[in-house]
Parts: structure tokens; C-alpha cells; sequence
């Protein structure tokens, strides 16, 4: 059942107007593009303005029912707002989605305004989106690709041979990246074992800019002519052109895991001190595996803090990665 308000049933059939405040990080925006697709499959005549970061703002050019992308670099004492409503202020919108809650969507003339609250880390980070647009299932994250993205994607895999597993062994925190090592020692199972769960598979190793030092040590790993270099060298769309085309995805959780769940190919995340029911990877065939330890007893740790330059995810075993990896693509419970 999908719930749409009295917009839905007023204004199907004429060019609605929304204004779309969606999120700075990669991963966040990935999980809210479930937005876009309400509306490009319940209003498919409807004109989306997307305010957004310079990062993410590729992954919404190419979506249906976007006009116009308002990449907005954040300033000091927040004077990016102030630019963000002199763009917009001339508009009346019919609706106003603000998963930011900034005080620019109270400001702005609008019939219907869907604003962010605090919601229950119960509940996904795609299920909270959904409670505060008021839709019913909520709708999945979903990527578009413009014919540049693809041709990048097409010419950087046409020599790499199937079938092709992405790695990407990098997070925005070194607390919740899975130790280098263990990533070096899990491609080498997965290129040895006598019984591979993807026999001859080539490993693209994928990272963005300023982890090129911890991903090439996992690249220089590889098998001889096994190993392919993703590094820095794409743009968030483009790379998820790339995963796109890749038969397993398997990472720390990051924005390129949410890219490849997002892609729907068969997905791993590795998880500790995150928060695991709100962002886990989400999809049919997207999964996770996790530390022994929960996030509240990590967090207990003596000297834990959310920016320490440690590692808490070597309690997950190479062991437990492998099981899951192979469990997955078998189609088994992970």
C-alpha cells in the first residue's frame, strides 16, 4: 500500500514541483535516492530540484524527474544556506522533502513539507526516510547511469576478465576498516581454496581519493594479472557503473558498499562499531557480517571514541568473512 497524501491524488497529472534536501556523504545520499524513485514511479511528471554536496551530486544528474542539481559546498557559520535559499526562494514548490531539517525549507513557500526528525535506530536508515515521507513500503535505493558513466564503466572493464569481484578494503574511519591484512589473506583464499566460490575470479580493488595508500597495499596482493586497480579513479557514479557490472561486491561499511547494494549485485559488509540496524546494506541480495563484539560493547571499550585511530574490527575473523562470502553466493543464509 502506498500512502501519498491529497498531493496524489490532486496533482498526478501536472508538473509538481519538490525541492529535494538530501544528504552530504556518500552513503546517506545512496540510501535516500528511494526518494527520487517515489516520485519518478508515482509522479513520473513531477520536477525535482536536488540540493545536495559537490560529492554525491553526479549520482543525481542522471536520475528521472531531476531538473536541477544544487551542489552546495559547505561554508563557515553555515552561510551555505544563505545561498541555498537565494537559488530557491523564488519558486512556490509543491513539495519540500528536507532530510537535512534546515531552517531554509520552514522559509520557503510550500504546500506540503516532509521534514527529517529523529527517528529510532531500530529502524533502517531507508525505513526512517520512508517514515518521514509518509510512503508505504518504503521504497529501495535505486541508481540511474548517463551514457558517460557507462562508457567509462564499459571501457575500463572490456579487459577484465569474468567473472569479477569488487574489494573495497577502505572506510572513512579506521575504526570500522577491516584490517589490510585480513583483506590480502581473504583474496588469497578466495584465489587458492580448491573450491572457490568464484573460480578465476579478478579482483578490482576499489577506493576513492586519499586511500590510495591502504588499498594499493591490498592491490599489490593480487594474483599476477588478477588484480585490477580501481583506485581513485572515478568519479561515485562511475564507480558505481563499475560495480554495477561485477558479480560480488565485498567492503567495510561505506558509501561504495551502499553504491553496489544499491546496484543490486550480491553484496558483503563488513561491520563493527557502526550502527548496524540503521545501516547495514540494504537490498535482496545484500548482506553483512559482524564482529563478535555489538556496537555498545565496543563503544564500552576503555578509550573508545568515534575519532580514534584504532581499529576495532579485528575480532572478525578471515574465517567468518570467507563463510559469508561463499554462504552468499550460494544463496544460503549468511
Amino acid at each position: 500500500m502506498i500512502s501519498i497524501g491529497f498531493l496524489g491524488v490532486l496533482r498526478h497529472d501536472v508538473c509538481m514541483k519538490v525541492l529535494f534536501f538530501t544528504h552530504t556523504r556518500l552513503g546517506d545520499a545512496v540510501l535516500s535516492t528511494g526518494v527520487i524513485r517515489h516520485y519518478a514511479d508515482h509522479h513520473p511528471q513531477a520536477r525535482i530540484t536536488v540540493v545536495c554536496s559537490p560529492l554525491v551530486a553526479g549520482l543525481f544528474t542522471a536520475m528521472p524527474t531531476v531538473e536541477r542539481v544544487i551542489a552546495v559546498k559547505k561554508q563557515k557559520w553555515s552561510r551555505h544556506w544563505l545561498s541555498v535559499w537565494q537559488q530557491v526562494r523564488g519558486q512556490r514548490w509543491d513539495v519540500i522533502v528536507d532530510l537535512r531539517n534546515s531552517l531554509v525549507s520552514r522559509l520557503l513557500r510550500a504546500r506540503q513539507r516532509y521534514i527529517w526528525q529523529p527517528q529510532p535506530d531500530s529502524l533502517h536508515k531507508v525505513e526512517q526516510i520512508a517514515a518521514t515521507l509518509k510512503v508505504t513500503p518504503p521504497p529501495a535505493p535505486q541508481l540511474w547511469f548517463d551514457a558517460a558513466a557507462q562508457q567509462k564503466a564499459t571501457d575500463y572493464l572490456a579487459t577484465i576478465p569474468a567473472p569479477r569481484i569488487v574489494v573495497a578494503p577502505v572506510a572513512n574511519w579506521i575504526g570500522k576498516t577491516w584490517p589490510g591484512e585480513n583483506f590480502i589473506e581473504l583474496i588469497y583464499r578466495l584465489s587458492h581454496a580448491a573450491d572457490p566460490p568464484l573460480p578465476m575470479a579478478s579482483f578490482i580493488i576499489m577506493a576513492g581519493p586519499g586511500e590510495e595508500a591502504a588499498a594499493e597495499k591490498v592491490l599489490r596482493s593480487c594474483p599476477s594479472a588478477r588484480g585490477f586497480n580501481a583506485i581513485a579513479r572515478f568519479s561515485p557514479l562511475e564507480a558505481a557503473a563499475v560495480i554495477a557490472h561485477c558479480d560480488a561486491f565485498i567492503g567495510n561499511d561505506s558509501g561504495l558498499m551502499h553504491c553496489a547494494a544499491a546496484t543490486g549485485i550480491p553484496t558483503l559488509g563488513l561491520f563493527g562499531p557502526s550502527k548496524r540496524s540503521v545501516y547495514r546494506p540494504w537490498g535482496a541480495d545484500s548482506h553483512m557480517v559482524e564482529t563478535p563484539e555489538s556496537l555498545s560493547e565496543i563503544a564500552a571499550l576503555p578509550g573508545y571514541s568515534p575519532s580514534a585511530a584504532t581499529c576495532y574490527m579485528g575480532t572478525l575473523s578471515v574465517d567468518r568473512v570467507y563463510a559469508a562470502f561463499k554462504a552468499m553466493l550460494r544463496g544460503d543464509d549468511v
